[in-house]
């Protein structure tokens, strides 16, 4: 049975902790930061921990970090 691939674009973006959630980076800081508010800016620091139902679909890609 031949090895499953990973989905390069998927490892390039999320990281797993130990327990096995997700991290990935805050939507909403690419541009625009004029708009946002200070607030946003602020709490969209860092890596986020997504959700169950989105960390599902990232499971799917990255078949060997579960």
């Amino acid at each position: 049975m031949p090895k499953m691939k990973t989905k390069a674009a998927a490892k390039k973006r999320f990281r797993f902790t130990a327990t096995g959630k997700v991290k990935a980076g805050a939507a909403g800081k690419r541009h625009g930061m004029i708009k946002r508010s200070n607030d946003f800016i602020r709490n969209a620091r860092g890596t986020m921990v997504l959700s169950e139902p989105d960390a599902r679909i990232v499971k799917v890609y990255m078949p060997y970090n579960r």
